[in-house]
């Protein structure tokens, strides 16, 4: 039986363009982290006592930013981690190494929907700077990259699988 070349390399693709793009949520996610910390001081010895003492206050967006901007940075850092596994398991394409590629997409998934979550209540929220906009729109698009990747490794898996039963069925 012919190995899968169609799943194989539709995973590949996709999660070469994953790297790319969870590498870019995580400096985008980074530098609004980074921008929140240096600014936060001055900005929030402004307000009043119930948002001076809110544990995650940025200086620019909603209050749904700081939180949002902490979920797409673990969402990135994971989703990068995750595509350089994937992409090392994809290349072996064997049962035991697409499972492994195949929970840690999954993994990598359910945050990015949770990061994506974040990003449309803070569209729902509205008062976004252009850099925020950005990393919303990219946590959108990756969260459905992300799942065409998890479903093209789960097609490998279940390839394996069956070549593995093909196998033990000719002996």
């Amino acid at each position: 039986m012919a190995t899968g070349g169609g799943a194989k390399s539709a995973a590949y693709v996709l999660l070469l363009v994953n790297l790319v793009l969870f590498f870019i949520v995580t400096v985008i996610a980074a530098w609004a982290m980074n921008h929140g910390i240096e600014r936060s001081r001055e900005t929030a010895s402004v307000l009043s006592i119930p948002l001076r003492i809110f544990p995650i206050y940025f200086p620019m967006g909603n209050m749904a930013t700081g939180f949002f901007v902490i979920f797409s940075l673990i969402a990135g850092v994971v989703g990068i981690a995750t595509s350089l596994n994937g992409l090392h398991n994809v290349f072996q394409w064997d049962a035991p190494s697409l499972h492994t590629a195949a929970a840690s997409s999954l993994v990598s998934w359910s945050l990015t929907l949770l990061s994506m979550g974040l990003a449309c209540k803070e569209i729902e929220l509205g008062w976004t700077t252009g850099n925020l906009r950005t990393l919303e729109t990219i946590t959108i698009i990756v969260s459905a990259t992300q799942l065409f990747s998890t479903c093209a490794i789960q097609a490998g898996v279940e390839e394996a699988i069956a070549e593995k039963m093909d196998q033990a069925g000719r002996y």
